[in-house]
């Protein structure tokens, strides 16, 4: 399978699918912290690409709702931010994955398919994460464990906590690559859309 996985500077989940055989490619305006297929700048350029599968991770910055009482104050790059969405969500692909935390996207665009946690793939933590899905299954959890730890929400200030916080779980990269990389196999009867 070609995935695409948009938005992507830390390469977690390309490697999740790169090791099990997929051409995947990440993309984002920074570089990759890790080896691998990556290009450097706008997504734009490769979503007419011949993909099978693209997961985007489209920047919260504008569209968290923990940063909601900063909305009045920047509503033309929520729209900037919400116009970039819709470009990931209609564009080619056959099969799409958007990854956001809780946002406006729920109440300006539609509501996500799923809300999964951390916990649920193996790591004893809470940060809840919406799946807005085209042609691809809820995903299934792996590995439910104990321990609700809000360590991203408690990171500490500084330089990189934004990368910090959006930094892919390893545990839901694995289940995206186990689950989703085998579609590629099936021919899709129907077409649902984003």
């Amino acid at each position: 399978m070609r995935v695409l996985i948009a938005c992507e500077f830390s390469g977690i989940v390309r490697e999740a699918f790169a090791k099990r055989g997929h051409d995947a490619w990440s993309c984002d305006l920074l570089p990759s912290e890790i080896e691998g297929q990556h290009y450097q700048g706008d997504v734009h350029a490769l979503l007419d690409g011949n993909w099978d599968l693209m997961i985007a991770h489209p920047p919260c910055t504008h569209l968290a709702v923990s940063g909601a009482r900063w909305f009045t104050e920047k509503q033309h790059q929520q729209m900037e931010a919400l116009k970039f969405v819709l470009d990931l969500m209609t564009c080619k692909i056959p099969r799409i994955c958007i990854e956001n935390p809780v946002s406006v996207i729920s109440t300006r665009i539609r509501k996500p398919d799923q809300i999964i946690q951390p916990w649920m793939f193996g790591h004893p933590e809470t940060k809840a994460t919406c799946l807005w899905l085209k042609n691809l299954p809820k995903l299934e959890p792996t590995r439910i464990v104990e321990g609700r730890e809000q360590r991203v929400w408690k990171e500490s200030p500084g330089p990189d906590r934004w990368k910090n916080r959006s930094r892919t779980y390893l545990g839901i990269a694995e289940a995206m690559a186990e689950q989703w990389g085998c579609l590629g196999l099936y021919k899709l009867k129907t077409e649902t859309h984003i």
